[in-house]
Parts: structure tokens; C-alpha cells; sequence
């Protein structure tokens, strides 16, 4: 029977150290400016363009509302990407409601109180990363949505798996992940994120987000991500990040070999 030092899993003392050097790199790198009744937030997280993703707050009703004012879903717009057809707005609000925020117009946003500005504005933020990430190319076969996709690999190969699987973490956030593995005889329990474009943000991200939720857990959790390389390769460096962080990193090219892996087997070269 398999040990949790079998596992090589990050110790509790290495997960708090990354949540530290997390949160103090978040807060040297947030930019707050007072404009007019609003407060403007720029953020150290990128968007497809390499500009920091800003956020907008305002007081609405006795709460706080909190928006891109409309920026992310003109920029798509502006690039050629209309949500024009069923699938299309589907899957836009599935992305935002997985995440608790909404479409106001152009606008995507999410009503806070001062008791839960920080966990509301993570969500925000985390929404418009997915919402950058998913709707980064747009060419129809990768419109045909990754993470479908990678349901639909799984069912086909019976591997169990929970969709949008959240978890608590240490900060007091509470982090959704694509999907849940459960605990095997070979592997612990497991989450599986789907990336369509590996960024050193949404990387970083990740890694926060089990370093997080490991900090605070008695058994072990790992890690994998299935990135999608049909139209580009990943950054190797990206990659290497990745397995610093003991997420270990599957390419949809290759999702036939991981199989194994992903049910929690040893995996055979």
C-alpha cells in the first residue's frame, strides 16, 4: 500500500512559503487609482495581449460592484469574435457562472460587500483569465471548446472524474478546478485543469490554487494539466513551471498515452 511519502507531494511548509511569496507578489504588484466614483485596479495577471487585466470598483446599491467595464468582451468583439450563436453564448456562461459572475450588457461583473470584496474580486479576475483563455484563437475547432473536449476523452475512456470540482485553500479563497480525480491505490486524489493556452499567468495561477488548498489538507492531493497543442506548442519554459509545481503536464496531442496516468495507474513507456 502506497504511503504519502510515496507521493513526493510538497510539504506543508513549502505549500504556506508559495502562498506567501504569492500573496506578498499580488500585493506589491495591485495598483489602486481613485477615478471619479470608482476605484481602478490594475492587476499583475495578463491578458491575451500582455496588458494587465484592470478591474473596476463601485459602490451600487449600499454593495460593491466590481467590473472590466465591458473590455474583455470588446476586445474579443474588436479580433472578430461575436457571440453569435447558441454554443458560442452557452459556453460564455457556463465559464462565467462556474466562476459566480455575470453578463451586464458587455460587461463582466460581480456584486460584493466589504466582508467579501477579496474572495469576490479573486473570482472576477479568475473568470476574465478563463474567458482570455478560452476565446484566445479563433478558429472553430478550438471554439469547439477544450474542455468539452476533454469530458468527453474521459467518458469515452471511463475514467471517473467530477466536474468543476472546488476546493477550499488556507488564504479563505475557494479555487474551482475542471475536474476531480479520486484517490486510487497507486495515486492520491487528484484535480485535472484544462489550459487552451499555457501562460506563465495561468500557470502561476494554478500552482497558487494547490499550493493553497494543500496547505490546509491531512491527505495528499496532486496535480495534472491537460493542455491543448493542436495549433501551438507550449512554452517549454511554461512546462517547466509547471513541474516545479508538481503539476505534472499532459498534451492533448499525446492524450492516448496519458490514459493510464489519468486513471491513476502507473504509467507504462
Amino acid at each position: 500500500m502506497a504511503t504519502n511519502s510515496d507521493f513526493d507531494l510538497m510539504t506543508k511548509t513549502e505549500c504556506q512559503r508559495l502562498i506567501d511569496e504569492y500573496l506578498r507578489w499580488l500585493k506589491q504588484e495591485l495598483k489602486v487609482t481613485k477615478i471619479e466614483d470608482s476605484c481602478h485596479i490594475s492587476t499583475p495577471f495578463l491578458d491575451r495581449h500582455n496588458d494587465a487585466i484592470e478591474i473596476y470598483v463601485e459602490k451600487k446599491d449600499g454593495a460593491l460592484r466590481l467590473t472590466d467595464d465591458g473590455y474583455t468582451i470588446r476586445d474579443l468583439r474588436a479580433t472578430g469574435m461575436e457571440f453569435t450563436t447558441e454554443k458560442r453564448k452557452a459556453h460564455l456562461h457556463a465559464v462565467l457562472n462556474g466562476f459566480g459572475v455575470k453578463l451586464e450588457d458587455d460587461e463582466i461583473c460581480i456584486t460584493a460587500s466589504l466582508e467579501d470584496f477579496p474572495q469576490k474580486k479573486h473570482n472576477l479576475v479568475q473568470a476574465l483569465l478563463a474567458v482570455n483563455d478560452m476565446f484566445v484563437m479563433a478558429e472553430e475547432h478550438v471554439l469547439s471548446l477544450f474542455k468539452e473536449d476533454v469530458a468527453l476523452f474521459l467518458e469515452a475512456h471511463r475514467i471517473p472524474a467530477f466536474s468543476d470540482f472546488k476546493l477550499s485553500g488556507k488564504s479563505g479563497f475557494d479555487h474551482k478546478f475542471d475536474f476531480g480525480l479520486p484517490k486510487t491505490i497507486e495515486k492520491p486524489q487528484r484535480i485535472l485543469q484544462t489550459i487552451n493556452n499555457l501562460t506563465k499567468d495561468n500557470a502561476t495561477s494554478l500552482a497558487f490554487a494547490l499550493a493553497d488548498v494543500q496547505a490546509i489538507r491531512t491527505d495528499p492531493i496532486g496535480a495534472l494539466a491537460m493542455i491543448n497543442d493542436s495549433l501551438r506548442p507550449p512554452n517549454e519554459e511554461h512546462l517547466a513551471a509547471l513541474r516545479a509545481y508538481e503539476i505534472e503536464p499532459l498534451l492533448w496531442s499525446n492524450r492516448e498515452t496519458a490514459v493510464s496516468v489519468l486513471n491513476g495507474t502507473p504509467f507504462l513507456s
